[in-house]
């Protein structure tokens, strides 16, 4: 079966998974931002230091924006149209603001939805009502619990996975000799890079391995794994102390750092979808924490009603842990 991205345009989130053989090779996360890659807008120069090709530019909604490449003539206070090439970044105490680039010559265009991407991309993209099994049989929900633990299992061990401010750090820990835990280790690595979304500065922290000619073979078989996975990017060898850094385009934030940055907004959206997918008749009842209830706007309730055609009601559990909710249906 040739590989196809599937899309389920959910609530408050729209999900896609390419798919081959039942199994998800790739994954995106859609949360609606405005200002995501591929919006084209007008902007006016902020700031630009002196000699600098950097700055920081105000879109007409309000939104602030750092630019790159500005050519030589672009002085404070000009105006300019730009387009988006990475969405703002929640890290640990801030967020990175999205980074623009000058578009002369564009039209001002809101950006394109998520399947509209992926098809611009050349790929075949598929549109699956929420209430299709085709996620769940691809292994999706396992895929959600991967990226809200940060923990991915492998033959003989595991990653941990950890968004930083500075590189995403993956952690290879398992039993055995470490030449070998790092060979087993490889496929689980170029995998979770594809099916996590993750982009940018990637550490790989590997066993030590001391001798030479493992740590070359090492680096043959990871090599070979990320271009078998689609990975596009660049890569050092491996040093004495078992560390490797990936760099790849940085886009957007990866699923673990969506739901490490925001697990009650990620809870919410998981529980939407489950309650979406409720067949019993009745009224639907949402059981979470607060928190995760909190983080529900009103129109995704709305929406939620409208869809189902159903009633839908809330109760808060705080023994409940973030991830631990439920939706059912019970006696109108």
């Amino acid at each position: 079966m040739s590989a196809e991205w599937l899309v389920e345009q959910g609530i408050g989130e729209t999900r896609a998974i390419l798919c081959a053989d039942a199994e998800i090779r790739a994954a995106r996360i859609d949360w609606g931002e405005a200002l995501r890659p591929g919006l084209v807008a007008e902007a006016r120069l902020v700031s630009r230091p002196a000699g600098g090709r950097r700055g920081t530019v105000r879109l007409d909604s309000g939104d602030d924006a750092l630019i790159d490449q500005l050519p030589r003539e672009a002085t404070e206070g000009v105006r300019l149209v730009v387009r988006v090439v990475r969405a703002s970044i929640a890290e640990k105490g801030r967020t990175k603001l999205p980074v623009v680039r000058v578009a002369p010559g564009e039209v001002p265009t809101p950006a394109p939805d998520l399947a509209a991407r992926l098809g611009a991309a050349g790929d075949h993209v598929r549109i699956l009502p929420a209430t299709d099994r085709t996620f769940v049989e691809c292994g999706w929900d396992e895929l959600v619990e991967q990226a809200q633990s940060g923990e991915i299992p492998f033959a003989g061990g595991s990653l941990l996975v950890s968004p930083t401010p500075a590189m995403t750090l993956i952690d290879v820990d398992g039993f055995g000799q470490p030449a070998q835990l790092a060979l087993a280790a490889v496929p689980a690595i170029a995998g979770a890079l594809m099916r996590l979304d993750i982009g940018g500065n990637v550490g790989i922290d590997f066993p030590t391995v001391q001798d030479r000619k493992d740590r070359q073979a090492i680096d043959a078989a990871l090599e070979a794994a990320l271009a078998e996975a689609g990975w596009r990017g660049e890569r050092t060898g491996m040093n004495g102390f078992g560390f490797v850094q990936l760099v790849s385009r940085l886009e957007r934030p990866s699923l673990v750092a969506r739901y490490a940055r925001n697990p009650a907004a990620a809870s919410a959206r998981i529980l939407l979808r489950q309650a979406e997918r409720v067949a019993e008749p009745g009224a639907l009842l949402l059981c979470a924490n607060p928190r995760t209830l909190d983080a529900m706007r009103p129109d995704w309730l709305e929406e939620l009603a409208r869809r189902t055609g159903r009633v839908v009601r809330l109760a808060p559990d705080p023994a409940l842990a973030l991830s631990g909710g439920f939706a059912q249906a019970v006696p109108l």
